[in-house]
């Protein structure tokens, strides 16, 4: 166990504030916020606390009732409650980890409860812990779900169970990717917080998971997209990210899980974790692994005329190929990421850590080289050849081609470019001297504007005699001929959950 533990003083206000503002944003980003999409306003339908307040228990209790798998959730249900689905089709003993799966759900039930202090929203968020929990692997993290069907959970090597069954022979690998098993702990973190570390369980489990980050961390500060046994030091060399001469243009088919996982945000969203987590629980090893991660980062950036990041680099820091569609390339999308870390990264340790001023250095290169990389409409292409710097892209037969005119269309290979903001935000932190608190939770006041009014108005009206929210819809792991045409998806119940209770807990 993690020689870091919770003591009884109080952390300091102002940072515990800011992690508290921090994961507030966390939810707002994590469910969608387009929740009036196809609504039917009733401008006669005028918000009452007592009206909102039954719409909100009315909808909790559904979901609670009719969406959850023993206190879990998935993507997306059919409106007659019969068919499931996660990142694939699922039955009604299954949960799904990856957002806006069962974390996002719990941390929405949460967030959701601070703003109100419905007592019914701390239960259900304590229930979602609890499936959590039922959930977590012995290497420490979560799978992309939670069995709780007898056959299906026999597979697993859950950390709750206790018979003498050989869990070695078992599944046990904990994935980074997706957000998944981050987006668990992050949840459980706060919960632990909301509970003064005194719900002994989750705290446990808690402090179990934050351990395996820190061991399953390579010794140049990087991450793997999964694993089931922590890495041997000796196997990973620590050395700079460099351009082979040479790189295959076709797929190779070769494992990839071990890779040091830029892909879908991995590290950065580890980086983050952590950093939250220090604070937490005043523990500098959880910092100093962030810092090591941001270590990582300066080295994964490759050298000039390329001054930009892969996805994921092999054993020998080079780009490496992980997908069929994911080539070792320059790549312009997870690289806007892995800058805003860095300079997150350096806000957040000034004054902790010596040298902080490192986490910048590499923005001065990447920035232009990245703006130069921009091929029109401010767009960047989610891969540059290596060497060349040409935009790369696949056809529908998984072909590499300089064109992008017979793309798949299940992957972004084309993505938004933010490098302006990026811009405008390391020239201001460059003149930063010292980290600035936020203002404190308690300044901060919500009013309910006829904006709020408006939508809360709308997600009233769209509530039907259940209490849920049934949107036009399909579902995408039922094959073709599936007739499913309306749905109930958990980020749209999350981000309604939301704004009733901003509404209620509003002056």
């Amino acid at each position: 166990m993690n020689r870091c533990h919770r003591t009884l003083q109080h952390t300091d206000q102002s940072r515990m504030q800011q992690v508290r503002m921090s994961l507030a944003c966390i939810i707002f980003s994590v469910v969608n916020f387009s929740t009036a999409r196809g609504v039917q306003k009733d401008p006669q339908l005028l918000p009452t606390r007592p009206v909102v307040t039954r719409a909100l228990l009315r909808a909790v209790s559904f979901f609670r009732n009719h969406a959850s798998a023993h206190g879990g959730y998935v993507f997306q249900i059919s409106a007659d409650l019969s068919k499931r689905e996660g990142e694939g089709r699922v039955t009604a003993k299954t949960a799904w980890i990856e957002p806006p799966g069962t974390p996002a759900v719990g941390l929405a039930f949460l967030q959701a409860y601070r703003l109100c202090k419905a007592p019914l929203l701390l239960e259900t968020a304590k229930e979602t812990a609890e499936a959590l929990r039922q959930g977590q692997l012995e290497s420490g993290g979560w799978d992309n779900r939670i069995e709780f069907g007898t056959k299906e959970r026999a597979k697993y090597a859950y950390r709750t169970e206790t018979e003498s069954r050989r869990k070695d022979k078992l599944r046990n690998t904990t994935t980074f990717d997706d957000n998944k098993s981050q987006s668990a702990i992050r949840f459980l973190m706060e919960l632990d917080v909301e509970m003064d570390y005194a719900d002994q369980p989750v705290h446990e489990a808690v402090l179990y998971a934050l351990n395996s980050v820190l061991k399953s961390q390579y010794p140049n500060g990087a991450w793997p997209q999964r694993f089931s046994k922590f890495p041997d030091p000796d196997l990973y060399p620590v050395m700079k990210a460099s351009i082979p001469e040479q790189w295959s243009r076709e797929y190779p088919g070769t494992r990839y899980s071990d890779f040091y996982t830029l892909n879908d945000n991995t590290i950065c969203d580890l980086i983050d974790l952590l950093l939250d987590a220090a604070d937490i629980y005043q523990c500098s090893d959880y910092r100093l692994a962030a810092c090591r991660g941001g270590d990582f980062l300066i080295l994964a950036q490759l050298p000039k005329p390329q001054p930009g990041w892969s996805q994921q680099y092999d054993k020998n820091m080079h780009p490496a190929w992980a997908r069929k569609f994911e080539p070792p390339a320059i790549t312009g999308g997870e690289s806007q990421r892995v800058m805003r870390t860095l300079m997150h990264l350096y806000r957040r340790t000034l004054g902790h850590v010596e040298d902080a001023e490192r986490f910048l250095q590499p923005l001065d290169a990447a920035i232009p080289f990245y703006q130069r990389s921009e091929i029109g409409d401010g767009k960047l292409a989610r891969f540059y050849e290596l060497h060349t710097n040409r935009p790369l892209f696949f056809t529908k037969q998984y072909k590499l081609t300089y064109s992008s005119g017979d793309m798949p269309t299940h992957y972004a290979f084309v993505v938004s470019s933010k490098l302006n903001s990026i811009e405008r935000e390391f020239k201001t932190i460059q003149n930063i001297s010292q980290t600035v608190p936020p203002k404190s939770a308690s300044n901060l006041r919500i009013r309910r504007t006829k904006a709020l009014n408006t939508k809360v108005a709308a997600i009233l009206n769209d509530l039907d005699t259940r209490g849920a929210w049934v949107e036009t819809g399909r579902l995408r792991y039922h094959g073709p001929d599936d007739t499913t045409t309306q749905v109930i998806r958990s980020d749209t119940f999350a981000n309604n959950l939301i704004n009733l209770a901003t509404w209620l807990g509003a002056e």
